[in-house]
């Protein structure tokens, strides 16, 4: 029997073994996107949804493919197993967590249904053999389905009956075209389709005329981010490119920003020079790099979600994307050209808990911005977005926000009240910290965590799959120190803190000692809400010296 909060998706007619996966997943009632659109999913039409990041979009077409597939294999019209099901993603980390989201709903129905995900391009013998069993759903990227269908170890022909494209506004701008075009060479002419996307762009209409026949159009009239009861948004000039280094800096160093923290910028040389830069002051970062294998990834990204990162710089999909849009993957300017196309972090990727989105870079796409700020204001959680502007940058800026305040011509990215002034004496550090950050220390220093994290996950496999215990202890955000690292910079004197903060705030020191002290981790406990913070600025920007206990450290 279906636990009772689960009623919102009792009146589907669903199989009650999935009523009990939604039940322990813990979700009460169905999202929009899922009250939309699985009843139209399970009446067998072609869907063409498009729902904000984070609005569970996965579920909205992982519940009706598998009920679907229950429901085949109950009336004997599937005796012989084979895949029914396919799910084209963009990235690797994607298709690993559609696979896990589908797994958990399939948990109580684990002997009847199969998922395999074959986007990892270095497991193609194992995926082989795992294809050859004939799994019901397979998760992938089209560049690895498209060459298990050219080496036969997958035949769709005679046994899809369900095709999703997931994030599909991507799959063209990571340059898959040509596989998509190719990839459905091989399959049956008639099968069911759903298209889900965060945005409708001339991708989504391409990809729209060649795979849905007859669709439904799911636009639901929700704004694309969270109102500003839940996500707060905010722009802040900084007059140089050295400004945009000292207020980071100050916002850190100071606690102004607190909780989990993403840094966004738009290359990966970008991302080691902050982190670099950062670490001259020993304020400890990690890279989300695509260099990097998938399992150390998706490590970060478990490790981040944990709370033993508090902060981790990345580039976003939709730089990636435009780089390799109309050319081979891979092939991109010198700062990403490097990166694995098919591993970005801006869209979909699932990361818990994020306090602040901080645009150190301008995004470079009002949709790019959407994406971004999706990380964080996720379910019920508060959360706040920072975007760095040059004043040459201001007309594009205000092209975002044109785009986000719809017709209500409403400001959306209220001005960042900061008095630069008050953090000067700080300046002459920043200077001594970017002097450090040369281009052969950013170059040593991809090259020294390649090799150590090629390291860890290959030579040391099968000791972590002994000791799991050492692999939860191996940390992504341990100095790099290509640079020379001055020690004084690490420690901030009082009479450097603005007077109005002093008593207020904790310069950065709490993660000294994490690297030789295991620390208790209670991944499910929220995070911090964001007022401290904000009251913080209030005092930097006014001057006061109010003190109330919510403002108390």
């Amino acid at each position: 029997m279906a636990d009772p909060e689960a009623v919102g998706f009792e009146h589907m007619g669903l199989d009650p073994r999935l009523l009990q996966a939604v039940a322990d997943l813990g979700w009460s009632r169905p999202t929009l996107i899922q009250e939309k659109a699985i009843p139209l999913a399970l009446e067998g039409k072609d869907l063409l949804a498009r729902a904000r990041t984070g609005s569970g979009k996965t579920a909205a077409y992982a519940i009706p493919a598998l009920q679907l597939l229950l429901q085949r294999k109950a009336t004997g019209f599937a005796v012989e197993q084979a895949v029914r099901g396919l799910v084209l993603v963009p990235t690797k980390e994607l298709a690993r967590q559609a696979r896990s989201m589908i797994q958990q709903l399939a948990s109580y129905c684990a002997r009847d249904i199969r998922v395999a995900d074959v986007s990892a391009a270095e497991d193609s013998a194992s995926q082989r053999a795992v294809l050859m069993e004939k799994p019901d759903i397979v998760v992938g990227t089209p560049s690895r389905i498209l060459n298990h269908l050219q080496q036969d170890s997958l035949v769709l022909r005679d046994s899809l009956e369900l095709l999703v494209l997931d994030e599909a506004d991507l799959l063209f701008s990571f340059g898959f075209e040509e596989e998509l075009k190719g990839l459905l060479c091989h399959l049956p002419r008639i099968y069911q389709a759903f298209l889900m996307s965060a945005t409708f762009n001339e991708d989504v209409q391409a990809l729209k005329e060649l795979v849905l026949h007859n669709p439904v159009t799911l636009k639901l009239q929700e704004s694309q981010l969270p109102g500003p009861d839940q996500l707060r948004q905010f722009q802040v000039v900084c007059e140089t490119e050295e400004d945009k280094f000292l207020l980071l800096y100050a916002l850190l160093k100071l606690s102004l920003i607190r909780g989990k923290c993403l840094l966004f910028v738009n290359t990966l040389e970008r991302s080691y020079r902050l982190r670099l830069f950062l670490e001259q002051f020993s304020i400890p970062a990690c890279v989300l790099n695509g260099e990097l294998p998938l399992c150390s990834r998706c490590h970060i990204i478990s490790q981040f979600n944990q709370g033993f990162y508090d902060c981790v710089i990345a580039t976003d999909a939709e730089v990636l994307g435009s780089l390799v849009k109309g050319r081979r993957r891979g092939r991109g300017s010198r700062g990403t050209r490097a990166s694995d196309p098919e591993a970005g972090v801006a869209r979909g990727i699932d990361f818990h808990h994020v306090s602040s989105v901080l645009n150190f870079d301008l995004p470079p796409t009002p949709e790019a911005y959407i994406h971004r700020a999706g990380r964080t204001a996720r379910a019920n959680n508060p959360g706040m977005v920072l975007t760095f502007v040059l004043p040459t940058e201001q007309s594009h800026l205000d092209t975002i926000e044109e785009l986000l305040s719809g017709e209500n011509r409403a400001p959306v990215l209220l001005p960042y009240q900061f008095r630069m002034e008050e953090i000067e004496g700080f300046r002459y550090r920043c200077r001594d910290a970017m002097r450090s950050v040369t281009k052969q220390a950013i170059r040593e220093a991809r090259l020294k965590e390649i090799k150590e994290e090629l390291l860890h996950s290959e030579r040391l496999k099968t000791y972590f799959e002994d000791n799991p215990r050492d692999l939860q202890l191996l940390r992504h955000d341990l100095p790099l120190h290509p640079a020379i690292v001055k020690p004084h910079l690490g420690h901030v004197p009082d009479y450097l803190v603005p007077p109005a903060l002093r008593g207020l705030v904790r310069p950065h020191k709490k993660r000294k000692k994490l690297a030789s002290k295991k620390v208790k981790v209670c991944p499910l406990q929220p995070r911090p809400r964001l007022r401290a913070p904000l009251l913080l600025r209030h005092h930097l920007a006014h001057g006061r010296e109010e003190r109330g206990p919510e403002t108390r450290p």
